[in-house]
């Protein structure tokens, strides 16, 4: 829970009261490496913070393969973007994982009593978007050899964390192919 207060204090100041209503209103849960946190198709109305592990957002294309379209690490948020409507990915912990976690009304809670609540959750999701926007627009336009250079420079401590076929995924090239480029780069 140490992380948690500490991650959000570098986006505004919590007196006692405030960090003790925050740590009240959520939960500890643990997922086990290839549980899925949410299922496409499902209502997910959870904010989550990861405390230890790795999570990948995924989905199925048309042919039925799976995607990876995002990793999310340690001292990282997790919410529906959609609010209310189901979810249209998967969450799946890659790692065995530990989260904080909000209901949508203990979130609501925070929000009616702490008072800058809404800004201080603004600058933290706004931070994250930042983030993955910066990851994911370089891979888009470079050869299958720089965007796994630039997944490495991006995502530094996933690559002895998690499958090779994430990645493969992820970079948009067959498990073969990530391996050839690895051997290559050494």
């Amino acid at each position: 829970m140490k992380e948690l207060i500490e991650y959000i204090l570098q986006f505004s100041n919590l007196n006692a009261q405030q960090i003790e209503l925050i740590l009240k209103n959520s939960t500890e849960k643990e997922l086990h490496k290839d549980e899925y946190f949410a299922e496409a198709g499902k209502k997910f109305d959870y904010y989550a913070f990861v405390l230890e592990g790795v999570f990948r957002i995924c989905y199925y294309n048309r042919k039925g393969e799976e995607i990876t379209k995002y990793f999310i690490e340690e001292k990282h948020f997790i919410a529906n973007p959609y609010g209310a409507e189901p979810f249209t990915e998967y969450i799946q912990a890659a790692t065995d994982s530990k989260l904080i976690v909000f209901s949508q009304q203990q979130w609501k809670e925070l929000s009616n009593t702490i008072l800058d609540w809404d800004t201080i959750t603004s600058k933290i999701f706004h931070n994250a978007l930042i983030k993955k926007v910066d990851r994911m627009s370089s891979l888009v336009s470079e050869d299958a050899t720089t965007r796994y250079l630039m997944f490495l420079e991006k995502f530094p401590t996933l690559v002895n964390r998690i499958p090779l076929s994430y990645i493969a995924s992820y970079l948009g090239v067959t498990q073969s192919s990530l391996s050839r480029i690895r051997k290559n780069i050494r």
